[in-house]
């Protein structure tokens, strides 16, 4: 397929999908979009053999698209920009111990668990995993996707400050899952590979640092570029452009592409545009943005659902991918639980409150990604089936019940 087929029937299932919810399901959005994208692709599965063509046509549309590169590389920096556009920076410098905290200590401790936990399974169940793939795997699985938590978050009736906590650390946590899943999957790449404390602080620092600076300059040569015009569509036009060099900025120099969209976000989101700072403009930006920040949602989670066509192995590690989805709410629970227990008095979280951060670490599309990046090796499969495993169940089921499991910890 070419690639304007490839858009073409992309946004055309979304378009169809998001009306069948929408006319029938009736499931909140980006949740009902991926219980009909996935209840289309089991029915192509199941009925491959009655309509082929059907079958062939979505495995081929599937099959033709990057997903690693296509989120990571394309996707995520607008999504990212969109959310934090909406994020109010005050809010989050009032909560920032509880956020850097589950961002680090959080990701970095989740993995580890997760990862023991996993190996100690797969011992008992005589499943060839090593600990190394293990760890790779809580790596890569320990961060909250900041696309799917801030979805849901919208359309839930969380506490403010532990709103700002949940998406604070969904925004941020991406500068430590991804140093963590680099310097494991090199050990995983090289049996002879040494990562010393001067390579690991390079990482970060690049990673990071390198991401939160770049889009710190992009930010600020944007919102100088859109201070001194009214015109919206100059405005607009500016930022679309300033995503998209941050993308290809990213990607070239090996920094942090989340993080760089994220602070440029923050820093537009939080300051007045135009010469005239005209309150209409500023609301019209945002809605566009808003716009921007729905149609990708709703595409990204049609092409999560349709993934299952191309991932015919997932009933060979069933077994594997439930053992994930207990595991990576324990490894979230004790991650946010001992620290809170060391740090009564920074964290000021509560038996009450530590149950809705457990329940709203919601995983998304960037873990499937990542676990398709992986080389190739006898334990990719493995790796991958589970990921997508932890993704449905965390959007779907911690998803459609994060309402209510909120509704009885407020009480």
């Amino acid at each position: 397929m070419n690639t304007f087929t490839i858009i073409t029937a992309l946004i055309t299932i979304s378009a169809l999908i998001s009306y069948i919810n929408n006319r029938f399901i009736k499931l909140p959005g980006t949740i009902g979009v991926i219980v009909v994208s996935l209840l289309l692709s089991l029915l192509i599965l199941f009925t491959g053999k009655i309509f082929p063509n059907a079958y062939t046509f979505i495995k081929d549309l599937t099959s033709s698209i990057d997903f690693t590169q296509t989120l990571l590389d394309i996707m995520l920096g607008f999504l990212l920009f969109a959310s934090a556009l909406q994020f109010d920076l005050q809010k989050l410098r009032e909560q920032r111990y509880p956020v850097l905290i589950l961002s680090t200590v959080g990701v970095i401790g989740s993995t580890f668990i997760f990862g023991y936990l996993l190996y100690w399974a797969t011992e008992l169940l005589r499943i060839d995993l090593p600990l190394l793939y293990c760890l790779l795997f809580g790596a890569l699985i320990s961060p909250t996707d900041p696309v799917a938590v801030l979805s849901v978050l919208k359309k839930s009736k969380v506490p403010s400050s532990l709103e700002t906590i949940i998406g604070g650390e969904s925004l941020l946590n991406d500068g430590t899952g991804i140093l963590l899943f680099v310097i494991l999957k090199e050990l995983a790449g090289q049996a002879d590979a040494h990562v010393s404390l001067a390579h690991t602080i390079s990482l970060f620092s690049q990673e990071v640092f390198g991401g939160i600076l770049l889009g710190v300059i992009s930010g600020l040569v944007a919102y100088r570029t859109m201070k001194r015009v009214d015109d919206f569509q100059i405005i607009v036009m500016v930022s679309l452009s300033m995503v998209m060099v941050i993308s290809v900025l990213g990607a070239m120099l090996h920094v942090s592409i989340p993080l760089a969209a994220v602070s440029a976000g923050l820093i537009l989101g939080n300051t007045s545009l135009g010469t005239k700072q005209s309150e209409d403009l500023q609301r019209y930006f945002h809605n566009v943005w808003h716009l921007i920040d729905e149609l990708l949602n709703t595409i990204l989670f049609v092409m999560i659902g349709l993934q299952i066509v191309v991932m015919p192995f997932l009933k060979n590690y069933w077994l594997t991918g439930l053992f994930a989805v207990a595991f990576v709410l324990v490894a979230r629970a004790l991650s946010i639980y001992i620290p809170s227990l060391l740090l009564k008095r920074s964290l000021k979280t509560t038996y009450k409150g530590i149950t809705i951060l457990v329940w709203a670490g919601l995983r998304g599309g960037i873990s499937v990604a990542l676990a398709m990046s992986l080389p190739e090796s006898p334990y990719k499969e493995i790796i991958l089936s589970g990921s997508y495993f932890v993704v449905l169940f965390s959007i779907i089921v911690q998803g459609l019940t994060l309402k209510r499991v909120v509704n009885r910890m407020v009480r």
